[in-house]
């Protein structure tokens, strides 16, 4: 299976994995899986840090590419087509960066681990992740 993560799963996935899903925990220990991590997440943290909004151990620039490759995902990089794609969504959701993850698991025939039950909307394949 090839799963795009969401910010808060993967966040999830690195600190409070209690927070999972069993079926998410066990899809994410699989080594079957590949396991995606959008620079659309990176990013929505950063701003989320700077904003006061999210609490990270040291800086996001220093702290965010260690605990990628502890994680084994993938980064996963936003491309034209990504872009065009997200562009095109109808206004089922309002947040960027979830728009952005729609559209590349859309592209890249990805499936979706989220919480958010909204962007089914979108016809993107989910694995309901959140406990």
């Amino acid at each position: 299976m090839r799963i795009l993560l969401d910010t808060d799963v993967w966040l999830w996935m690195i600190s409070a994995g209690d927070r999972l899903t069993d079926e998410a925990r066990d899809l994410f220990q699989d080594e079957e899986t590949d396991l995606f991590l959008s620079a659309a997440a990176v990013w929505e943290i950063g701003i989320k840090h700077a904003a006061g909004k999210l609490k990270f151990s040291g800086q996001p620039a220093v702290q965010i590419p260690p605990y990628i490759k502890r994680s084994g995902v993938q980064p996963l990089a936003i491309s034209v087509g990504h872009a065009l794609r997200a562009s095109s969504l109808p206004p089922h959701h309002r947040d960027p960066f979830d728009r952005m993850m729609v559209a590349q698991a859309l592209e890249e025939d990805l499936t979706l681990a989220t919480v958010d039950q909204q962007l089914a909307a979108y016809g993107v394949p989910l694995l309901q992740a959140g406990a």
